[in-house]
């Protein structure tokens, strides 16, 4: 606990005291305990999840905490026996980090508050009747209001935590791309857990309405059933999602240390392109596998002899062959990914032209896949704007102005005009992706820019 500042300290023990606070039995209202007791239980048990074998050894992080059950309580329990619901199962729950004893206090203080408040906020609009009386559709309006109040808790109190435990400012402007939304403590923090948290009450509503129904509590705690198998399904989605970005990771991390010139190249033109997607209207599933496409579009270089991507001076029209053929090579070694899907065609075709000068396969106009085409404009664009250790990066005004002058014979007009717009809006700030200590003004010829043809967006020759 010595490593928790004493503002933190302080903050967690108020947050307890209004806890307990919030427990005390309210005078002339009588709670059924047998009802409190078995959802606590029950929420305790739903704590206890990631041990289950049906899940593995570890379910990801939010697989044991199950808001249904908290929020039936809410719908169906005065606040304070509501609130101590949460208590027990969060006091219970496996914590990986240190100080363990904090975190589960702080953990219980914290539900329960909001769990209290989402009971008042229904009680208050007449919920508990609604729930159990004809006019079931009226239960909507009091349980949404639960909803929302339940949120706003945790918002606020996980906000403060932050800031106090963690440092992060209570207002800070994002500087990613020049601008972006005020973020902070409690920046994004709301909207983020409004929508999960909906999902959970509306199961929490059924299990209320089925608990006042002829069926019983044991109808009622047939809802978690689905509720779990969705639960795991999306906790596989998410163990799914992790294991694609690890493999592009390591992909990527191969080919920036065979060469070393486009280190932190590979992010950027990912980045170029999904801005120019989004600009296109893209959704969001089509947007991250454009991403991947620009993140991916030099993973054939691992194929390429790292002598010939290090060689000074000029490269042999045999050896030129050898470096167009990395398109191949990248899409030689992805196309058994399944999940990348369209990138895997920006990865083989990315070096295409639209006037059908360029390689591997010499395509025109719309044959060039729609993913290659954002990728070659978003590449060429980084390139020139990036600064190493063999040029000086241009102004984003100038590269913008060479991508324009080369739309129509080299760059699909559509993408460049898409990645201005974007830009206009969002700014770009190009990084040093050499290796540090290099002479900017030496002016070190790079394998890019070596290989005889005709000259290409960067100024240079066409690149590999």
């Amino acid at each position: 606990m010595g490593s928790v500042p004493a503002w933190a300290r302080a903050y967690v023990a108020c947050v307890v005291l209004g806890a307990l606070v919030c427990l005390a039995p309210l005078p002339d209202v009588r709670a059924p305990w047998w009802a409190v007791a078995l959802l606590a239980v029950l929420y305790a048990a739903c704590e206890q999840i990631t041990r289950c074998p049906f899940v593995g050894h570890r379910a990801p992080k939010g697989m044991g905490t199950f808001f249904p059950v908290l929020l039936a309580g809410a719908f169906l329990l005065p606040p304070p026996a509501a609130a101590l619901v949460a208590v027990p199962g969060a006091l219970l729950a496996r914590v990986e980090q240190r100080p363990r004893r904090l975190r589960r206090i702080w953990r219980a203080a914290q539900l329960a508050l909001a769990v209290w408040a989402a009971s008042w906020a229904h009680w208050a609009l007449g919920g508990r009747d609604a729930v159990a009386g004809p006019d079931f559709p009226y239960a909507l309006l009091p349980a949404g209001a639960a909803v929302l109040a339940f949120c706003a808790v945790l918002t606020v109190l996980d906000g403060g935590i932050r800031a106090l435990a963690m440092g992060v400012p209570p207002l800070e402007r994002s500087r990613e791309w020049g601008r972006g939304p005020v973020r902070g403590a409690w920046g994004g923090l709301f909207a983020r857990s409004l929508g999960p948290v909906a999902v959970h009450g509306l199961a929490g509503l059924m299990m209320a309405v089925l608990w006042r129904s002829p069926y019983g509590p044991v109808a009622a705690l047939l809802v978690l059933l689905p509720m779990y198998v969705s639960c795991w399904v999306f906790a596989q989605y998410h163990r799914e999602r992790a294991a694609h970005q690890a493999t592009i990771r390591a992909l990527v991390q191969a080919v920036d240390i065979k060469d070393g010139y486009t280190r932190g190249h590979s992010e950027r033109v990912g980045q170029a392109s999904m801005m120019i997607a989004r600009e296109l209207g893209m959704d969001d599933e089509r947007a991250e596998v454009l991403r991947f496409a620009g993140i991916l579009h030099d993973v054939g270089k691992l194929g390429v002899p790292t002598r010939l991507l290090r060689k000074d001076g000029p490269l042999t029209p045999e050896e030129r062959r050898v470096i167009e053929l990395h398109p191949e090579y990248g899409h030689e070694m992805v196309r058994g990914i399944s999940f990348l899907g369209e990138a895997r065609a920006a990865v083989l075709h990315h070096h295409e032209r639209l006037d059908g000068s360029g390689y591997p396969c010499g395509l025109m106009g719309n044959q060039i896949p729609e993913f290659a085409r954002v990728v070659a404009v978003a590449d060429a664009f980084d390139a020139m704007t990036s600064t190493r250790s063999y040029s000086r990066a241009r102004p984003v005004a100038a590269a913008l102005e060479e991508l324009e002058r080369c739309a129509g014979a080299q760059f699909d007009p559509v993408m460049v005009r898409a990645l201005v717009r974007a830009l206009d809006r969002c700014g770009w700030h190009p990084t040093v992706t050499a290796e540090a200590g290099g002479n900017v003004s030496a002016q070190r010829t790079p394998p890019a820019e070596r290989i005889v043809g005709q000259p290409n967006a960067t100024g240079g020759r066409a690149a590999p």
